[in-house]
């Protein structure tokens, strides 16, 4: 599972994330809610290893992600989009990856005709719309054949199709007993897709529970994002 203990960070004397905690369990889709600045894109970027903490620790079944020798093969993520380079055909892109973390070349094509993009492998990822992107993102974070998913707005830029194979396969990776962190700010779709939620703001936590104990009581997970969280400022 995912742990965060206490995790605080502060940027130029102002907190970011302020003594946080929360777990994310095996067998569920958590959905990650906040607004821009709320510190979303701060614990992410600790979870993984980007950024460090001033106090407290994230924990990818029970370690830091800098001790996972071969990260992949734990934690999938898709943060930013796909961060490959332009000029790089998608399965080149996805074979250096894979090298990097000892991953089979099978696997870049059994990726690749996963998420869509088989018939596409040989293109320039420079040719991809957003939706084509965001699809070679999501083939990288499954590279490994992970039991974790970490993803930042995954169904940005895909058509209504693909946002419903999103959906499907977030649901079906973690009823095989998978763990999904998922931030999204499309409230709609996270309630369709989450099994819990955890909401943020202004770098604290404002809820976390199952999503039937967080909406009890109001008319839409919308109308509890707001009420928790109000207007926020700049994003970290």
């Amino acid at each position: 599972m995912i742990e965060v203990a206490h995790l605080t960070k502060h940027y130029g004397g102002r907190a970011a994330v302020d003594d946080i905690s929360f777990t994310v369990p095996r067998g569920r889709v958590t959905g990650f809610l906040g607004p821009n600045g709320a510190g979303k894109s701060t614990t992410l970027r600790i979870l993984l290893g980007l950024d460090r903490p001033d106090a407290g620790t994230a924990l990818i079944d029970g370690k830091p992600y800098r001790d996972l020798r071969y990260p992949l093969h734990t934690v999938g993520a898709l943060l930013d989009g796909p961060g490959s380079v332009p000029e790089r055909r998608a399965v080149d892109h996805l074979t250096w990856i894979a090298q990097s973390n000892r991953i089979p070349r099978r696997r870049v094509h059994e990726v690749l005709d996963l998420v869509g993009l088989g018939g596409v492998a040989k293109q320039q990822v420079k040719k991809f719309s957003l939706g084509m992107g965001q699809r070679l993102g999501l083939a990288g974070a499954l590279l490994g054949d992970p039991e974790i998913l970490v993803l930042d707005e995954p169904i940005n830029g895909l058509d209504p199709e693909g946002i419903r194979w999103v959906r499907t396969f977030l649901r079906g990776f973690a009823a095989r007993g998978r763990t999904v962190l998922l931030s999204s700010h499309l409230m709609t779709e996270m309630a369709d897709t989450a099994d819990e939620v955890v909401v943020i703001a202004r770098g604290r936590i404002a809820a976390h529970g199952r999503l039937d104990q967080i909406t009890a009581g109001h008319p839409s997970l919308e109308h509890v994002f707001f009420a928790l969280t109000g207007d926020q400022g700049p994003e970290w």
